[in-house]
């Protein structure tokens, strides 16, 4: 009987026991937040003053450090990127990242990570709109940039989508809409079409010193 009853409870202890729950991903509002939360603090300490330049955007944003340095002839350069970001993360988070600093010209550099992601170009080129309508609403004055997705080596099989949303986002900048389009792609790529790789780091992803330096070339006349 005793053993009855032990075999009796081991499998109703079996039969209650919730198994363990795989870790679920951070969302991307978590995924952002220390970043996010970083700008706040900086802010605290020194709110930049209004009418700046914001640079809102990827990793490519982020990582350039000497912005204000190579823009140096540009007033008020605010860095605002964060790694990893998409277009639907630089409007997620407008009212944090460019809002606050009621800026003269927004220059935005994203759609890149959105094709690596899977989405089409035509997607990439609805979430820009949706970028411009939202500053439309609060900023209607404000000028935006849009930086060209670059032609990256360790994403050359996205080439011909980086072309076509290219081609999309500059259809569209043409009409007006306070929009422009900055043009970086051609610039880095050979004469074959293909990414300069002198241009990035080893990862063949990110831009190295000669990439950056190539890009405040080419930037500095849409800021100024």
């Amino acid at each position: 009987m005793k053993r009855f009853f032990s075999l009796f409870g081991l499998l109703l202890t079996s039969l209650v026991t919730v198994p363990a729950v795989p870790a679920q991903p951070a969302s991307d509002e978590a995924r952002w937040e220390e970043s996010i939360a970083a700008f706040a603090a900086a802010d605290r300490k020194k709110l930049p003053p209004p009418g700046g330049v914001v640079f809102v955007g990827s990793s490519s944003i982020r990582l350039w450090t000497d912005l204000e340095k190579q823009l140096s002839d540009t007033d008020g350069v605010i860095n605002r990127g964060f790694g990893g970001a998409k277009l639907s993360d630089c409007t997620r988070y407008l009212d944090r990242v460019v809002l606050p600093y009621t800026p003269r010209l927004i220059v935005v550099y994203a759609g890149d990570n959105d094709l690596a992601e899977g989405r089409e170009p035509k997607e990439v080129f609805n979430e820009l709109v949706r970028f411009v309508e939202r500053v439309r609403k609060s900023l209607p004055d404000t000028q935006i940039k849009y930086i060209s997705i670059k032609p990256s080596p360790a994403r050359v099989a996205l080439l011909p989508k980086a072309r076509a949303a290219n081609n999309l986002i500059r259809q569209f900048a043409s009409a007006g809409n306070h929009l422009d389009f900055i043009d970086v792609f051609t610039p880095m790529v050979d004469a074959a079409g293909q990414p300069r790789s002198e241009l990035f780091q080893a990862d063949a992803l990110h831009l190295n010193s000669a990439g950056y330096k190539l890009w405040a070339t080419i930037i500095a006349p849409h800021v100024r």
